[in-house]
């Protein structure tokens, strides 16, 4: 049309609306921000705790000790970065901000696959539970099924846009938590006082201490029993004052976790032997704390706390696969708006108004990384090294980015700020945060040196990841590295 064009008399002239900007709107505070955080945490103690001691065997409590303190490391680590950058994303924007948008897509992409396993694994756990009711749940071919039914019926849910609430979550943490608490404390009075020998010899005793290499591996694995702080910084741009509520709940989240995680594995080895916690076809693997209620030594105890347990596991576990999807949509359309992942990922349906592409396909890959359950035998235990191929990834490059930060944005503002800091080259670089990336990457390291399935998928995974990111940004015409913040603007 050219410049000079002028209506004519009876043309309708179509004037474009403003397009608005929306944002999140901050209403979440710290019991939201807690039972968020700690519903992937707690959530994880009714799966984690068995695949440990698969491994770990007595040394089940020693390597979650172990593993409590990286968790504490990578806390602290999200919240200083969450507080100084309040956008969701979580180590996929701190990696964006501390190095550039590649190192922020491998961190994305590998949060990504966390996600996928999350959802898999909580779904993957939720049949045994519920095999209190109906015993045919605990086989392996049967379970599988119904796990990929409930990852159907989410995704159906979720593309219709049904909506979850905080409210029912928080009760959902609160008789969770008072759950679990009494058990512990009925294990420690009933069990462990009376016999105090039956731990040490369950964790000591002829057999039950791991190879020095299942050790190792175990504390690897064990760092699935600690999720959760992705999930709270996820929701850094839904908080009010996030510079200061979101630390506060990481906090909140560090003693919950570490005390009941010490309280549930004394307890589980002071009740069984670690051969028969850990064994995923005849003992408890999958439904480890159901193994403690229904060892309680009280048949009246046990008709109480079975059906109470395998309920309320049921529920969490439910609620956790969905915060994965939920996690996954968050995630997705984050990377888009960055133009580190296609739109398309981040499509909203006309009607239901929810990006039903992005739920749709990671729902269909998490269907495909549960299909194994129907003929190996280390499933579980591949699981759980498959998550922590993707969660170890994405906590060492939040580290670093949390560190390259101090290093080029020193003036940058830190409203939560770690302590105990050293100076290297007149630059304040927070000593947690660096144990915190030299641990996480060396068991890292050690993941996919020594186990194959998860070697394999994770990096084939990445490999798709960036393939898909380099096509995507040819064919924008974007460099690899950073965008253009507006035409003619240069990059960022």
């Amino acid at each position: 049309m050219p410049n000079n064009y002028q209506p004519k008399p009876g043309d309708r002239v179509f004037h474009p609306r403003r397009i608005k900007q929306y944002r999140l709107r901050r209403i979440l505070g710290i019991p939201a921000l807690f039972s968020a955080g700690y519903g992937d945490v707690g959530s994880s103690i009714y799966y984690a705790l068995g695949i440990v001691a698969l491994i770990a065997l007595g040394a089940t409590p020693i390597v979650l000790a172990i593993a409590g303190v990286i968790y504490i490391f990578n806390a602290l680590t999200y919240a200083e970065g969450s507080a100084s950058i309040p956008e969701a994303g979580g180590s996929a924007s701190f990696a964006r901000h501390g190095f550039n948008d590649l190192v922020g897509l491998i961190a994305g992409w590998a949060l990504m696959l966390s996600y996928i396993v999350t959802m898999a694994i909580s779904a993957y756990t939720i049949p045994p539970y519920l095999s209190y009711f109906w015993p045919v749940l605990k086989a392996p071919v049967i379970g599988t099924l119904v796990s990929m039914g409930i990852i159907a019926f989410l995704m159906m849910i979720n593309v219709l846009g049904v909506r979850e609430s905080s409210r029912v979550n928080i009760f959902f943490i609160i008789i969770d938590i008072a759950t679990q608490v009494t058990l512990v404390i009925l294990g420690i009075v009933l069990i462990l006082a009376v016999n105090p020998a039956v731990l040490v010899q369950h964790m000591f005793g002829a057999g039950n201490w791991p190879s020095t290499s299942n050790l190792i591996f175990g504390i690897a694995i064990a760092a699935l029993c600690f999720t959760g702080v992705e999930t709270v910084s996820q929701l850094a741009e839904e908080t009010k004052e996030p510079a200061k509520k979101i630390p506060q709940a990481y906090v909140l989240m560090i003693v919950a976790v570490l005390v009941l995680f010490a309280g549930i594995s004394i307890v589980a080895l002071s009740a069984m032997t670690p051969q028969i916690l850990g064994d995923p076809i005849n003992g408890w693997a999958r439904d480890p704390v159901a193994g403690i209620a229904a060892n309680l030594p009280s048949a009246t105890l046990q008709d109480i706390f079975a059906p109470l347990v395998a309920v309320l596991a049921a529920s969490i576990l439910l609620t956790a696969s969905n915060a994965g999807l939920l996690g996954i949509s968050r995630l997705s359309f984050n990377l888009s708006s960055h133009h580190q992942l296609p739109a398309t990922l981040s499509r909203v349906h006309h009607r239901f108004r929810t990006p039903y592409i992005a739920i749709i396909l990671f729902c269909l890959i998490a269907l495909l990384v549960l299909t194994p359950g129907f003929f190996s035998t280390n499933f579980f235990a591949d699981l759980g090294a498959l998550y922590v191929f993707g969660s170890l990834l994405c906590f060492a490059l939040a580290h670093a980015a949390v560190l390259s930060l101090r290093i080029r944005k020193p003036e940058m503002g830190r409203p939560f700020k770690l302590g105990w800091n050293i100076r290297i080259g007149g630059r304040e670089l927070p000593v947690t945060a660096l144990l915190g990336l030299i641990t996480t990457l060396g068991i890292w390291l050690i993941v996919v040196i020594t186990q194959p399935y998860s070697r394999w998928v994770g990096l084939i995974w990445m490999a798709i990841g960036l393939i898909v990111y380099a096509v995507y940004r040819r064919k924008a015409r974007l460099p690899l590295t950073r965008v253009p913040r507006r035409p003619g603007e240069g990059v960022l």
